[in-house]
């Protein structure tokens, strides 16, 4: 299995079509505006050597590099060139291609020397795009997963049970995939820190902390275990969200409700497309200067536009704190699934 990651995808985007950008900071985010409320999408090597990176307000990044070019988002251009890219890898020899995002895949191919295969990629992928990848190499996703990290920026890295201890076994838990702060936090508090102390953990202590299920996720994911093999079924949306930042900060509630109108008349027109009922709702408020908040709700299957609406509305209307000023609204509509049952399902949280 081979995971390929291109090396700062969207700055990389953009100095194809302005060389005169090259080897200079860029940062690109929102309308490219600093002044204005937004947050970066990406950087270029350079500019994240003076320590920015993606989801840093952009004001804030625009200080730690005044030099910087700050560029909007593009997202039509973005799109075409992951486009381009994961055709080129699914022209390569014996290639099963799983799309993970704009600028990742695992690749599963059956090679004598993957080595070899990885670098044919990357030069196919140059050859076709001008954009430059790296290329991990294991014998699961996570361990591919993550030996792409090893491999930044351009290179191959290869990483099986064989070195997964050697590797990982002294970094913390932290730089799993899979892993975020918050249950690296919980971990410690097991005295567990670092990725060989998870492998070795006692599977009973994880299932109390973290469940049946996830207790031994976690266990496995210590050992660098999982799946096996590279699913091309396409991909199918759980749901659809969408948010946005103000400018100015929303304080009367007939501003609020349009606000939330308007967000839900777009979330709405993304799932009819879909044609699945909404079964789970999310709002995403946050409070100025920067307290965010999730709120989620369970609902009978809906298909009804209208009837959808005004749930999300009284999930608003509920949740809410009044007179406190708003920078952010988001409302995300989850929906069944194709295989779901419709008896006792149950809709994923929210991945905001």
């Amino acid at each position: 299995m081979l995971h390929v990651d291109l090396d700062q995808f969207i700055a990389a985007v953009e100095v194809l079509r302005r060389p005169e950008l090259a080897g200079l900071p860029v940062i690109v985010g929102g309308r490219g505006d600093p002044t204005e409320r937004a947050v970066v999408s990406t950087a270029s090597y350079e500019a994240r050597a003076f320590g920015v990176g993606s989801g840093m307000p952009l004001r804030i990044a625009a200080r730690k590099v005044p030099d910087a070019v700050i560029l909007p988002v593009d997202h039509e251009a973005y799109a075409e060139a992951s486009d381009a890219v994961m055709a080129t890898l699914r022209a390569q020899p014996g290639a099963t291609v799983q799309v993970l995002g704009w600028d990742e895949a695992f690749v599963g191919v059956d090679v004598d020397d993957p080595e070899a295969y990885a670098r044919g990629i990357q030069q196919a992928v140059l050859d076709r795009t001008r954009l430059h990848c790296s290329v991990g190499i294991g014998d699961t996703l996570v361990r591919a997963k993550i030996a792409t990290g090893f491999g930044k920026p351009q290179g191959v890295f290869r990483l099986t049970a064989a070195n997964w201890l050697d590797v990982m076994g002294e970094r913390p838990t932290r730089e799993l995939w899979g892993v975020g702060p918050k249950v690296s936090k919980r971990l410690a508090a097991l005295g567990i820190a670092t990725v060989a102390q998870l492998a070795a953990a006692p599977t009973d202590a994880l299932v109390d902390e973290f469940g049946p299920k996830m207790g031994r996720w976690y266990r496995m994911l210590g050992r660098g275990e999982g799946e096996r093999i590279v699913d091309d079924t396409p991909w199918v949306a759980r749901g659809h969200s969408r948010e946005t930042t103000y400018q100015q900060d929303l304080v009367e509630p007939d501003d609020i409700t349009a606000a939330l109108h308007a967000l839900g008349e777009a979330v709405l027109a993304d799932v009819a497309a879909e044609g699945r009922p909404v079964v789970g709702l999310t709002l995403k408020v946050r409070y100025a200067p920067f307290l965010t908040k999730t709120y989620q709700r369970r609902i009978p299957e809906l298909s009804d536009h209208a009837a959808v609406l005004e749930r999300m509305l009284g999930l608003a209307a509920d949740r809410i704190e009044p007179d406190r000023p708003i920078r952010l609204l988001g409302l995300r509509a989850e929906m069944t699934m194709p295989d779901d049952a419709r008896e006792g399902h149950t809709p994923t949280r929210s991945g905001w």
